[in-house]
């Protein structure tokens, strides 16, 4: 009776203990962040938003290292590529009113990943639409660099580049 009871214990200690690593992989607008294919949906569906609504900041933040950088390429009127880097709080402010004004819809098509010990590089290819099923307006690639501390990713940082007439998108980055 004694062994049963020590068993049965022990199970429950395992459910717990499993229930509990479940809550700290899941942020609180339950958002997987436990496996890489996880966070790269909820960084794709945060970023997501119809007309008339905002990105949640808070949400997005949540899956994001504090400090977290944001960069893109501008192109300089001398035609050089310049590199813009900003705050991802930064960032939201920046965006948030064509977005409202607009609405916006992003998704992946693409994925190459590289990976050395708790650090991920994902190129992340995507295509955009103003409308979930609007004409595409828009595709290039995202690099986005994510931590994996154990028990859930973090993203560091990312920049992206639009696909453009002198810039199109290798094949490489467009197969799945």
């Amino acid at each position: 009776m004694n062994k049963y009871f020590v068993a049965i214990a022990y199970m429950f200690l395992l459910m717990f203990s499993s229930r509990s690593i479940i809550a700290q992989t899941t942020t609180k607008y339950g958002d997987n962040v436990a496996t890489l294919d996880a966070i790269m949906k909820a960084y794709y569906d945060v970023v997501t938003v119809k007309k008339g609504e905002k990105v949640s900041y808070e949400r997005d933040s949540l899956l994001h290292i504090a400090d977290a950088q944001v960069g893109w390429n501008q192109q300089g009127k001398d035609g050089k590529p310049h590199l813009k880097m900003v705050s991802l709080k930064e960032y939201h402010k920046m965006s948030d009113e064509y977005l409202e004004k607009n609405g916006f819809y992003e998704i992946e098509i693409s994925r190459k990943v590289e990976k050395f010990g708790s650090v991920y590089h994902v190129w992340s290819t995507y295509e955009t639409r103003n409308t979930s099923d609007g004409p595409i307006i828009g595709r290039g690639i995202n690099s986005i660099e994510l931590f994996f501390d154990g028990s859930r990713f973090w993203i560091i940082t990312w920049v992206f580049d639009a696909e453009r007439t002198d810039n199109p998108i290798p094949s490489e980055y467009l197969t799945k």
